[in-house]
């Protein structure tokens, strides 16, 4: 059905397209095209003797980078088809809505129609942001919340493909329902850190502190909180046009660092306890496993100086545990109308062997 394989191919597009978008931060190919969905002009990168010559014309005194300006047009090429992707996955699952509404099949707790008309507005706001993040010169505030729209997109899609494809029967649910509000909790310390993440990449704090795990030999470096975390104000530059201090800087990467610990700490507790819960370990040892290396990376992001493919891997880990905390509060969710009612659905279906919601699921598919 195109409508299961969209929900296999468009979360992988979106991990391909936020770690594109890491790579342009990382190479800094955010303004490779200084205008907005074209560049320079044009649906191309210019790189032709003719095409930079047109490019200089329109822009002039712009530092023309063939190199920066494919690696951006290419980031906006695999936005487009994910939006493509997403908007087809939004009219499919109304179609299957309206279907299921005039038929006898119900599936309780079906929601990924509203999920789908989320997801075609959370990337009407990501194409703003985009669009902003070339026009309003690489803002931190607009960059960040354009990180944040694409591993919220990611998580969207990925709750979506889960809940199509994800047998929860052998869930101990009564158990595992009471880490559900413990995971929702994780997955916004998880969000607050990856906004954190990115307040240290697009103001270039990562090699303020060249030291782990102190800070230029101390636990307490000096620190600007107040002009480090004002949202609105240019790159590089206080609110009263300065340049950025040096304590500003420490004070952003600092704050990353002390998130990561608080961060470990909860999502590794929640994770061994979820371990011990028959259904849920696998999902617990995933996320288990990323956080770890998602650790072990920051570490050696600064040990190593920041490598543009570490740099690039750290962005990629965050978007695999955010995907795995989803997968497991998902996993720890009851759902309404199925799991309040597992038993007669099993005895109703002892017959056949299967469980209760496959043959409704199996319908819908």
């Amino acid at each position: 059905m195109m409508y299961r394989k969209l929900l296999l191919i468009a979360p992988l597009l979106t991990l391909i397209v936020v770690v594109v978008g890491a790579f342009t931060r990382l190479t800094d190919s955010g303004l490779g095209c200084p205008d907005w969905p074209g560049c320079y002009g044009q649906l191309t990168a210019p790189d032709t003797a003719a095409e930079i010559a047109r490019a200089s014309e329109r822009f002039p005194g712009a530092e023309i980078d063939p190199f920066k300006g494919w690696i951006e047009m290419i980031h906006r090429y695999l936005a487009g088809l994910l939006g493509l992707l997403i908007l087809g996955i939004a009219v499919i699952a109304w179609r299957n809505r309206f279907r299921q509404a005039a038929s006898a099949v119900r599936l309780p707790g079906s929601d990924a129609h509203w999920l789908g008309t989320g997801l075609l507005l959370l990337l009407l706001v990501q194409a703003l942001l985009g669009k902003f993040t070339v026009t309003l010169l690489l803002k931190p505030g607009v960059v960040t919340l354009h990180l944040l729209g694409g591993m919220l997109i990611l998580s969207v899609l990925f709750r979506m493909a889960i809940g199509e494809f994800v047998d929860r029967s052998r869930v101990a649910i009564d158990r595992a329902a009471r880490l559900a509000p413990w995971a929702a909790v994780g997955i916004l310390l998880l969000v607050a850190q990856i906004i954190l993440g990115g307040w240290v990449s697009t103001n270039y704090a990562a090699l303020t502190c060249l030291d782990f795990p102190t800070c230029h030999g101390t636990f307490l470096p000096p620190m600007d909180f107040q002009h480090g975390f004002h949202v609105l104000r240019e790159l590089g530059e206080a609110p009263d046009g300065t340049p950025l201090s040096h304590e500003s800087l420490n004070a952003i990467q600092w704050t990353h660092r002390v998130g990561a610990l608080v961060l470990t700490a909860y999502l590794g507790v929640l994770g061994l306890v979820a371990m011990r819960i028959p259904g849920v370990g696998a999902a617990a040892v995933a996320m288990l496993v990323l956080l770890v290396a998602q650790v072990t990376i920051g570490i050696l992001n600064v040990v190593w100086l920041l490598p543009l493919w570490l740099a690039t891997l750290h962005n990629f880990g965050a978007a695999l545990l955010l995907c795995a905390a989803v997968m497991l509060k998902f996993m720890v969710t009851r759902r309404v109308g199925v799991d309040n009612h597992a038993d007669a659905g099993t005895h109703a279906d002892a017959r056949t062997g299967r469980p209760a919601n496959g043959s409704a699921r199996a319908a819908h598919a």
